[in-house]
């Protein structure tokens, strides 16, 4: 199974708030994949609502997105898209 990862910056006001993380884990949840958030020492399942809030990402904070299995490569794509888009926030 492949393994995948690419580093994003959270971009938003609000950081990974309860919104965003909840995108988030439906948006994980949708592929034959692991996905992974990493910043700094800390790890959550990207499809784990609260995993993802207690990574505690604000705006300007640089996280590691991980993932693995039949669909890492899209799922990566996906995640990373939704990141980039700043969780389709209006600004």
């Amino acid at each position: 199974m492949p393994t995948l990862e690419k580093e994003v910056l959270i971009c938003n006001k609000l950081g990974l708030h309860a919104r965003a993380a909840t995108k988030l884990a439906v948006l994980a949840s949708e592929f034959d994949a692991e996905v992974t958030l990493k910043q700094g020492e800390k790890s959550a399942s990207a499809s784990s609502v609260l995993g993802v809030l207690m990574l505690e990402s604000g705006m300007g904070k640089a996280i590691k997105v991980i993932a693995t299995g039949k669909d890492a490569k899209a799922a990566l794509n996906a995640v990373c898209q939704l990141i980039d888009d700043k969780f389709d926030e209006a600004c």
